[in-house]
Formats: structure tokens, C-alpha cells, sequence
């Protein structure tokens, strides 16, 4: 149902976005760089935020970046981690394959700079077992996300 949801979230757009299907989970940055043949910096991760304000976000973040309290309170306001149930809930999307695509509930998308360090980005498409190839601009204009700067990446640990 999820995966159907972003191809038809690509299909209102006029898209005709590939999902590539694994056999192999691809429910984590690692598992999925496997399954892709790529750098886990190449997969885009999506985290779920609630802001103080009580307002849920989505972050979209290279795999190899992690969230900066400090910046992404200086950006957003301070933020929790959404449990599980919330997620699903609010994107229709099962953990590990939490995609800013095709969500069941229209949610405040956040791009983090991470990502366009890399021509090409593999985020899930709404399954545990699959992706789909971006540029940093598609996903931008596919999310109509907002670019922030809330990670730190490995080099500027």
C-alpha cells in the first residue's frame, strides 16, 4: 500500500520515477547502500520530528550525516523523535521505509545540505525492500522541501 501511495504521488506530479525493488531489506542506511552498490552518504534518510510548537516535520538527510540538536533547534525549534507508531502513522509509512513521498498525512519537509553533496540520492519509496533514484533538485521540487542546514556530517564531526 505505501510503495503504491508514492507511485501514485509520482504520478500526479507527471513523473515516471523507477521504484527498484530488493530482495534483501534495504531498512537501514547500510542495508540499503548494499543493496544499491552505493556510498551510504548516497541514501537519503527520512527522520520524523515533533517540534516544541507540537508540529511533526520530516528531516531528509544524507545516510552518513546525523541531526545537530543545536542546529536543528536554531533552525526548527527544539525537537523530539517521533516513536514508531507516530511515524506510521502519520506518513503510512512502516519504519525503514519512511520516505518524504506519497504521505498519508501532509507534513512540513525539511532537505538537509548533506545532501547535495552527492549527484544522485536513494531514498526508500515507501517499503522496507526498495528506493528510488534522485537528483538533490528532484527531490526538492518532488517534496517542495525546504533547505536547512541541521546535520553534521562525518567530515565535520
Amino acid at each position: 500500500m505505501t510503495t503504491e501511495s508514492v507511485r501514485a504521488h509520482f504520478a500526479s506530479l507527471g513523473l515516471d520515477l523507477p521504484i527498484i525493488e530488493h530482495e534483501q531489506s534495504t531498512a537501514t542506511v547500510a542495508l540499503a547502500a548494499e543493496a544499491f552498490g552505493v556510498a551510504p552518504g548516497q541514501i537519503a534518510k527520512t527522520l520524523a520530528f515533533r517540534l516544541a510548537t507540537g508540529e511533526a516535520v520530516l528531516v531528509v538527510a544524507s545516510g552518513e550525516a546525523r541531526v545537530d540538536n543545536g542546529k536543528l533547534k536554531q533552525a526548527l525549534g527544539k525537537g523530539k523523535m517521533l516513536s514508531h507508531d507516530e511515524v506510521t502513522s502519520l506518513t503510512g509509512h512502516p519504519v525503514g521505509g519512511v520516505c518524504p513521498f506519497g504521505l498519508a498525512t501532509p507534513l512540513p519537509i525539511y532537505l538537509d545540505v548533506s545532501l547535495k553533496a552527492w549527484p544522485e540520492l536513494l531514498p526508500a519509496a515507501g517499503g522496507t525492500r526498495n528506493g528510488v533514484r534522485v537528483t538533490p533538485e528532484q527531490m526538492a521540487t518532488i517534496t517542495q522541501g525546504q533547505w536547512v542546514d541541521v546535520c553534521k556530517t562525518p567530515e565535520a564531526a
